[in-house]
């Protein structure tokens, strides 16, 4: 269970990050919601994919950011990743 609670603290934590960030740069709050559905999205297929036997995403702030970031591509590319390393 605690697992699970880490990744929602650094998806919460890369959201916030991300937010202030554009922020920064005079990002529309529009934008800032799409970031925040690619990064609930990406995150809730990590989950899933981790839930599968023989799959294993790390859960880091580097893939909740990649996640966040691009969505369901950057989710692909990080499972693709996974099964080169």
């Amino acid at each position: 269970m605690s697992e699970i609670l880490q990744f929602i603290l650094i998806a919460i934590g890369a959201f916030v990050v991300l937010a202030i960030l554009l922020k920064l740069f005079k990002v529309s709050f529009k934008t800032i919601l799409k970031f925040a559905v690619n990064t609930a999205v990406g995150i809730g297929v990590i989950f899933l994919l981790n839930l599968i036997p023989g799959v294993a995403i790390p859960i880091a702030w580097w893939t909740a950011l990649v996640s966040g970031l691009f969505g369901i591509p950057g989710v692909l590319v990080l499972l693709l990743i996974s099964f080169i390393l």
